[in-house]
Formats: structure tokens, sequence, C-alpha cells
């Protein structure tokens, strides 16, 4: 059996045990936002217990008007994207040390990605 032909069928055997990169479900992520976020955070720009959400990603931390946030968070000069949301509902008080968010984090990577993938929706 020439090279091509047992890569080939080493492909087909075994092509199938390798996960495939599953897409972000803003759906799921919108589901997990509204059990896990929506009591303390809005998605119309209202603030409440916490800020409003909405536009959150490519704002600076500590920066949405009408909220009185931490010293902790108006100094950690961060800029919501995917990388530091990601890092923040993993573990709040790593990233951003004595800030006032009593949350014990989202500790599946999917489900950030989609709470993040359904945040990025919310212009």
């Amino acid at each position: 059996m020439n090279r091509i032909l047992r890569l080939s069928f080493i492909t087909f055997l075994f092509g199938n045990c390798v996960p495939a990169a599953s897409a972000q479900d803003i759906a799921a992520g919108k589901d997990i936002f509204q059990q896990q976020c929506s009591a303390c955070h809005s998605v119309d720009g209202s603030n409440g217990v916490g800020p409003t959400l909405k536009g959150i990603t490519g704002s600076k931390s500590g920066e949405i008007p009408g909220f009185r946030f931490s010293q902790a968070m108006k100094s950690a000069n961060l800029t919501w994207d995917a990388k530091t949301l990601d890092a923040y509902l993993a573990d709040t008080q790593k990233v951003v040390p004595g800030n006032q968010m009593p949350f014990p984090g989202i500790r599946d990577p999917k489900q950030r990605a989609d709470v993040i993938a359904y945040l990025g929706t919310l212009k």
C-alpha cells in the first residue's frame, strides 16, 4: 500500500476520534447569562446591582457611565475582549483582585465562550 493510501486509511479510521472545534453558541450563551448573570447585570443599558453589559465588548474596565465601580476595577485598565472576558469570567478575583463582584466564576470553557459570544451581540 503506498504512503498516500496508508495516510488516507489512517485518517479515515481515526479522523472521527479527534474532537472537532465547536463554535460558540449565542443562544446557549444567552441562557447561561440569564441563569447566572441577569440578577445583577442588564443588557438594555440600565445599571443595577452591577453595570449594564450592553456594549461591554471593546469597552474599558470601570468606564460604564452611571455605575460606581470599585477602585480595583477602575485601576485595572483592561479592555474587555474575548481573552480578558474569558479570564475574568473564569476567576474574577484573579484578574481584578479586590473587585466587588461576588461571583464564583464559570468553570466550563465552552460555557464561557458561549456567554462571551452572546455579550458580543449586545451593541
